[in-house]
């Protein structure tokens, strides 16, 4: 079966139903409702699914067509162990590792001491080390920040990379197959892996480590239909997840506007941590004035970076990722409420404030 393009625009459950010679499955996730549909023309952002449509003679056995899963290539893995690995952390990144186990991951960012954006990953417990999943090509940088503060601690960095492989599953109840609870960042050890909830939302599904050689998702995946990772780009799209460097700029971007608070990023209980002063201040302060959000598209999508306009020349906000009618981007708050007619390149911008956001 052919990947489609999809689109968004309103989620809550999942359902299927029959048309014809064909069966349709519609998939909703939590506030955007996705359709991949077999032609290539653009659909406009009003109503948008993720349909699937399939003959009766080539229906899937044992799949359960409201699962989907693939493996996510660009993300890379950094081993921490030693007997200072935890307390050396607890005073760099933004959430608690004391948190992590075998059945608690987590999502977190280390900041630069000003309090922007430097990297952000999920942290999880294997065999008694911690793995830090993030973007694969700034594993070497994250290893050489890390190693500026390691001093005498008793801690080694290794990348692992090439010792696991990460795979994205999404769905409605695709956390029972594992035997995960819905709560964010709740994990297990499974045959040699890992597998956990996304902490930021749950309706972002599962991810699961798995070492290099090992099948470990197979028992998954024969109940999941295998996707393309562009398909999981407009999942996370729907959701107003930012995606690493494609959406949070380094040294730039900021932990409050760019969503961590909500998405559970950051603990504000754990006591000192890198840039963590600016981060408070930020958010008890309420110097945010602007925000990290989904976008649809009418119009040629723009290029990331490309600046959003109100009619009379103001510029507001910024592109970041996209694809199709939806992306994500960062626009001035009393921007949000769709008063002003906003506009990047050709494209109409209309933001939307995501269900998970507080603000």
């Amino acid at each position: 079966m052919a990947e489609n393009p999809c689109r968004q625009n309103s989620i809550t459950d999942a359902r299927r139903r029959n048309k014809q010679d064909a069966h349709i499955v519609v998939i909703r996730l939590t506030s955007v409702l996705y359709q991949c549909d077999s032609s290539d023309a653009p659909l406009q952002p009003r109503t948008f699914h993720i349909i699937f449509s399939l003959s009766r003679n080539s229906q899937p056995r044992e799949k359960m067509s409201n699962l989907f899963y693939c493996e996510l290539q660009d993300r890379g893995v950094l081993q921490i162990t030693g007997q200072d690995a935890r307390d050396f952390l607890q005073g760099l990144i933004s959430n608690d590792i004391q948190s992590v186990s075998s059945n608690r991951a987590i999502y977190s960012a280390l900041l630069t001491p000003q309090g922007k954006y430097l990297f952000d990953f999920f942290i999880t417990e294997y065999g008694g080390a911690l793995l830090l999943e993030t973007e694969k090509m700034k594993i070497s940088s994250l290893i050489k920040r890390l190693k500026i503060y390691k001093l005498r601690a008793e801690v080694e960095l290794k990348d692992v990379t090439n010792k696991w492989s990460l795979f994205a599953f999404w769905g409605e109840g695709i956390s029972d197959l594992c035997g995960l609870s819905e709560a964010p960042g709740s994990a297990t050890n499974i045959i040699g892996g890992v597998a956990f909830v996304d902490p930021r939302l749950p309706n972002a599904g599962i991810r699961i480590l798995q070492p290099i050689g090992t099948n470990i998702v197979s028992k998954i995946s024969s109940h999941s239909t295998a996707t393309d990772p562009s398909n999981y780009d407009r999942m996370r799209l729907a959701l107003g997840l930012p995606y690493d460097s494609r959406d949070l700029i380094a040294e730039k971007s900021t932990l409050i506007e760019s969503g961590f608070d909500e998405l559970h990023g950051i603990d504000w209980n754990k006591g000192c941590y890198m840039g963590q002063e600016l981060t408070a201040r930020t958010k008890y302060r309420g110097l945010v004035k602007k925000r990290l959000v989904p976008v649809d598209i009418f119009g040629p999508l723009p290029e990331p970076g490309s600046l959003i306009f109100t009619r009379d020349g103001r510029s507001v906000g910024e592109m970041r990722s996209g694809r199709d009618n939806r992306a994500l981007a960062l626009v001035r708050i009393e921007y949000l409420d769709g008063s002003e007619s906003l506009q990047s390149g050709k494209a109409k911008i209309i933001p939307i404030k995501p269900d998970w956001a507080d603000f």
